[in-house]
Parts: C-alpha cells; sequence; structure tokens
C-alpha cells in the first residue's frame, strides 16, 4: 500500500522537527516546509525528506507546496499576524484537497486572555473546524519541557536553575512526544477525525522540583532561583533572541501557571500513551538529552561563557514591554482574563480532560471540539 505523502511546515523548529524524525523513522515520505534554505533544511534533505520553501503568508506558494501531498501538519509562526497564516494555508488546503490537517493549538487557547497570539489561537482552532471536506485533529499541549530546559546550562554550568512562576506547576511535554502524538493523528486521519488532544508529560512538577531533577542529571547541587520578569526578559533576549512579541506573552503564561491552568482537571493525561502506545517521557529523560548538548557540557569555554552572562545580563538593556504593546496598537479584550479564571474556558476544558483517551480504550468517536 503506497504511503500518503505528508507536508509538515515549520520543519526546521521544534515540534515540526520532531514530527520530520518520527515521520522518516517510521519511512513516511515526508515533504518539509522551510522559509528558507540553510543547514538545517540541507540537514533535513540529507536524512530523506524533500524540503520546500514557501511562504506560509502566501496561498499561491502554499498550494504549490502541497500539491502531491495528501495530508499536513500546521503550527501556526509566533508572530502578530499569525492568523492571516492559519487563513492563507486553509485556503490553500482547499484548492490543493489536502485530505487531512494535524493542527498545533495552545492549552491556554481562549478569546478573552490577555496574549494576542493566545487569542489568535482561539480563532484559529475553530476556523480549521469549518474546513468540513478536511479531516482535523487538534493538539492542545500546555507548556513543553524545552519551555524549562533552555536555561539547563546555568543549572550545569553555575548551580542555577531560574524559576518564573513561583510554586505554579506543569506536567511539561517533550516535543518528541508531541511528535509521536501528531504522527499518530497523521497516519489514521479518519480515526482521529473531530478529535482535539492534550499531550502531557507524566507527572506536574513545580520550578523546584525541575531543580531537584536537573540536579540529578548533571550530578551536583542545583538551586532554584526564582527571578523578576525583567531579568528574564534581559537573558531571553540577549543569550536566546527571544523577540519582544513572544516575551510579552510569556509574562502572561507565567501567570496562567501561577493561576492553576495547567493543573486544572488532574492537569496529566495518557494521551501520548493512548495514540502511540508508549508512555509519555519523564522530565528526567528529557533533560538527560538537553544537559548532553554542546551548550549544557562543563568545558573551560561554556563555564566562562556562562559567568560573563551571568554577571553582564543585569547591565543589559532591556525591552520596554509595556511601551512596546502601546506601539503596536493591537486591539485587546474589554475584559481580559487569564483563561482558569474564565468559566466557559473551564467548562469547555473541564470537558476536554474528561474526554481525553485512555490506554487501551477504542477510539474513534469524535471528542469535544472547540465550541463555536
Amino acid at each position: 500500500m503506497t504511503q500518503p505523502t505528508i507536508l509538515v511546515t515549520g520543519a526546521a523548529g521544534n515540534t515540526g522537527g520532531a514530527i520530520v524524525s518520527e515521520l522518516l523513522r517510521k519511512g513516511v515520505p515526508v515533504r518539509a516546509m522551510v522559509r528558507r534554505r540553510d543547514a538545517r533544511s540541507s540537514a533535513l534533505e540529507a536524512r530523506g525528506a524533500e524540503v520546500v520553501v514557501a511562504d506560509l503568508f502566501d496561498p499561491d506558494q502554499l498550494v504549490a507546496a502541497m500539491r502531491g501531498s495528501q495530508r499536513a501538519y500546521f503550527v501556526p509562526p509566533y508572530t502578530p499576524d499569525a492568523i492571516q497564516s492559519a487563513v492563507a494555508f486553509a485556503v490553500a488546503a482547499r484548492e490543493a484537497k489536502l485530505e487531512s490537517i494535524v493542527q498545533m493549538s495552545q492549552w491556554t487557547s481562549h478569546r478573552n486572555h490577555p496574549a494576542l497570539m493566545t487569542r489568535q489561537t482561539w480563532l484559529i482552532d475553530r476556523m480549521f473546524a469549518e474546513l468540513r471536506s478536511i479531516a482535523h485533529t487538534i493538539l492542545n499541549p500546555g507548556l513543553f519541557a524545552d519551555d524549562f530546559l533552555r536555561t539547563i546550562d546555568s543549572a550545569a554550568l553555575l548551580g542555577i536553575f531560574p524559576v518564573l512562576a513561583g510554586d505554579g506547576k506543569a506536567a511539561p511535554v517533550a516535543n518528541e512526544d508531541i511528535a509521536r502524538t501528531a504522527v499518530a493523528a497523521l497516519m489514521s486521519p479518519e480515526r482521529h477525525n473531530g478529535m482535539t488532544y492534550r499531550p502531557t508529560g507524566p507527572q506536574l512538577l513545580s520550578g523546584r522540583e525541575m531543580a531537584d531533577i536537573v540536579a540529578k542529571v548533571v550530578g551536583h547541587p542545583v538551586r532554584a532561583v526564582a527571578i523578576p520578569f525583567w531579568l528574564f526578559a534581559k537573558a531571553a533576549r540577549w543569550r536566546q533572541g527571544v523577540d519582544p512579541f513572544l516575551l510579552s506573552a510569556v509574562r502572561h503564561y507565567a501567570e496562567d501557571m501561577k493561576s492553576g491552568a495547567f493543573v486544572f482537571e488532574g492537569g496529566v493525561t495518557d494521551t501520548v500513551e493512548a495514540l502511540t502506545g508508549t508512555p509519555a517521557e519523564s522530565f528526567e529523560t528529557t533533560a538527560r538529552r538537553y544537559a548532553a548538548l554542546p551548550f549544557a557540557r562543563p568545558s573551560l569555554g561554556n563555564r566562562l561563557k556562562a559567568l560573563v552572562g551571568f554577571a553582564v545580563t543585569p547591565l543589559l538593556p532591556g525591552y520596554d514591554l509595556e511601551r512596546r504593546e502601546r506601539q503596536w496598537g493591537f486591539s485587546t479584550p474589554v475584559k481580559p482574563t487569564p483563561s482558569v479564571q474564565d468559566e466557559r474556558w473551564r467548562d469547555e476544558h473541564s470537558q476536554l480532560m474528561a474526554q481525553q483517551p485512555r490506554p487501551g480504550r477504542t477510539i474513534g468517536a469524535p471528542s469535544l471540539r472547540v465550541a463555536s
């Protein structure tokens, strides 16, 4: 039987790259869509993916990229006009007659959320659900393990694990587990059509508990240090190149974590195991993979770089996010509310958690879809 060709957007990114890897491992033809040719796209080609360059905001380029593909994974770019890319993708998908789309969303997706991107994901979810001729599955994860392990070099080299959300907890999920969940839906679209899945890690963890796990991984004491957002934003800007639009949202996601959005209705699902047959990997397993990366290895050069960064970062200029937001001029809700404080969000997400699949249970009847 001929395998379908699957188009993967954001193929050079975190979840997109992991999905490409999982599809290639299964011997499925992959068309990896990227914004430009570079070393990352060359690496994808070397591993067996067909690479296409396309603008995610250009319907004509998207149709050209889709032709010959039957299914697609879509992750919206994290930009103020993400909704435009989603509309362009939906228009192109109908013209190219795709069979199915698996779409990345957010657990916090909410019509009145303070973060513009999160309000846009709420709209994107509903727009894709209206493509009646195309099977559609939503991935609705919480926080990624990647979100917490980007600073594992600080733990490995300086013994410091930054904590931004106080005692708030989440069940961090690995990119690889999100990818396996997405691939399960892509390989059987008729079975997963109309479903909204929340893949999570296997355990709720606070920042301090994550620091204890990281200490075990790196083999020496690691101190969880609560840092103010202004310092976090400076480090994110100068050490990782995070743009102000994303940082303006991260402020709200930290508050979501503090207010319990990611522990809502238990916070942990068996979705990864139910769809893939293998349990979600532990935070420790993911941390070991990150600790082995070159930037976190305890070399003299890395230690010096970490020490200089630690000393200099507080002195560097930061973003004035409130001023930036005024300049952007984005429309805002009349009453912006964090997700868990909204009654409609709680009702919908309570049902979603109750209807997540369990290992050994037949999947096929559509679960609650986002309300129109």
